[in-house]
């Protein structure tokens, strides 16, 4: 099992099958495996793609904002890899779209962002934003930038969402 680090996620095609409830064999062996290597499972390791092993994949796929359907296919793969999501945009100062909203919500529900516009929705990457997203990499040992690219991302899927 390697793991991959990449400064900056490029894609990758990953030839992994795609796994779902009822799949059995290495591949879930090696699922399992990343899984509990990123702490998110912790039962047993046996090949057997059981309701423990669709709920981890479910919880992953929560944590790197990928859609919770349980399936593992090359994406989901991709980010067991990497640690982190692999399909979010680097975002700055100016950016806006729905991860903005998402990254605002965020840093809003662990005590880095306060701001909210008078329509009570989000979207835009402003001073404030930067200035959160700054003191958040601060705090996470990464590079204070106020740029969000993959380690910052990385860091993020790891708090409550």
């Amino acid at each position: 099992m390697q793991v991959i680090d990449p400064p900056e996620v490029a894609p990758v095609q990953i030839k992994k099958p795609i796994l779902q409830q009822d799949s059995e064999g290495t591949d879930v062996i090696e699922l399992q495996s990343l899984l509990r290597y990123w702490d998110a499972y912790s039962s047993t390791v046996d090949g057997v793609f059981d309701s423990e092993v669709h709920q981890a994949v479910c919880a992953w796929q929560h944590r790197v904002f990928l859609p919770e359907n349980g399936i593992v296919d090359c994406l989901t793969w991709h980010t067991l890899y990497t640690g982190g999501p692999v399909n979010m945009p680097v975002l700055r100062l100016g950016s806006n779209g729905e991860a903005v909203i998402i990254l605002q919500a965020l840093l809003q529900k662990v005590g880095f962002y306060w701001h909210q516009t008078k329509s009570g929705s989000y979207s835009e990457f402003d001073t404030l934003t930067e200035v959160a997203i700054k003191d958040f990499q601060c705090r996470c040992g990464l590079v204070s930038d106020g740029v969000v690219g993959f380690y910052t991302w990385r860091a993020l899927s790891k708090l409550p969402h």
